[in-house]
């Protein structure tokens, strides 16, 4: 990926939430690159910050530290009017495609809402054409334009929500759980009408999920985080085929397999309770639950290094024999 565009950087980003008994650091000094026209997914456990990683990318939450740069411009320092003119540049699928559009409003609406906002179209009728050819794109039908979201189904609604994304033709999408909360069969029609509005669209994803299947099927690189740290970066075959860290590891050999008969084959759970985010180890935060952790992991935090073609964050990454 060294000669593509680097579309969106993040530079030791950090963020910190108070809580009743603390305080939380869902994100913990994060550097990351998203490469332009690529799909990374973001994988890892509930709660271990793959969410705010996400908002934070997007200026939706501010960081406590570090910073994001997005096409070349620091957006963490821009002051509110300029982050309105980039914030048309990015947009967001959430997981809840009923919660995240507003009830009260027509589909025509809800798609137009953007469109209203940052003046894009002089009169009504060219507004109205280009959310007739969008509406199209995403398999929602034309006469469907004054219907509300009660009287679609959970893929249609989730639709709706990537026409609204696309409506001011961003270049990144921020994609959070996009198909966690549809049946199987929708989210595959899902998967692929976003494959599909990715080339047309020449559109940039973070494709957030714990659905290693569904990640395995669209992404083209993979970042695994545990505990607000990220543990590897690489290229999505090289990640399922021969993982480096310990944690990427145990989290694809804790996946079901398909066939009831090899379920329990190659299969390794890991045992003891996973640290609190409000109290997290020192060192590497993966120490306690590392089956190959030594005295230094409990001492030092591991800094991410190249290990045949992904960025690895431990001192001991296992080998090709042990993976």
């Amino acid at each position: 990926m060294a000669d593509k565009k680097i579309l969106v950087s993040a530079r030791k980003l950090t963020k910190t939430f108070k809580v009743k008994n603390g305080t939380v650091k869902a994100v913990g000094g994060v550097d990351l690159d998203i490469y332009k026209g690529e799909t990374l997914a973001l994988v890892g456990e509930s709660g271990c910050g793959k969410s705010t990683l996400g908002r934070l990318l997007l200026r939706l939450i501010e960081p406590t530290s570090g910073e994001v740069i997005f096409d070349g411009k620091n957006i963490t320092a821009m002051k509110t009017r300029e982050m309105r003119q980039v914030r048309r540049e990015m947009q967001i699928v959430f997981q809840d495609p009923y919660s995240s559009i507003d009830p009260r409003f027509s589909v025509k609406r809800i798609i137009g809402e953007p469109l209203r906002a940052y003046k894009v179209f002089s009169s009504r009728k060219e507004q109205e054409n280009y959310i007739r050819e969008l509406v199209e794109k995403v398999g929602i039908h034309q006469e469907d334009l004054d219907r509300y979201p009660h009287q679609f189904s959970g893929g249609q609604r989730q639709r709706i929500g990537i026409a609204r994304a696309l409506a001011l033709k961003p270049q990144l999408i921020v994609c959070d759980e996009p198909v966690s909360a549809l049946d199987v069969s929708i989210q595959a029609q899902t998967l692929n009408l976003l494959h599909d509005l990715q080339e047309e669209f020449k559109l940039t994803y973070l494709f957030i999920s714990h659905d290693l299947a569904v990640v395995r099927y669209i992404s083209d690189r993979v970042c695994v985080m545990f505990l607000g740290k990220i543990c590897e970066i690489g290229n999505t075959e090289d990640i399922f085929k021969n993982p480096k860290h310990p944690y990427t590891y145990f989290l694809l050999s804790s996946t079901p397999k398909p066939d009831p008969t090899k379920r329990k084959e190659d299969r390794e759970i890991l045992s003891g309770e996973a640290p609190s985010p409000v109290n997290p180890p020192s060192g590497c935060r993966f120490h306690t639950r590392c089956p190959y952790a030594k005295e230094i992991c409990s001492r030092e935090e591991p800094e991410p290094r190249m290990i045949e073609g992904r960025l690895v964050a431990c001192h001991f990454p296992m080998n090709e024999a042990e993976a």
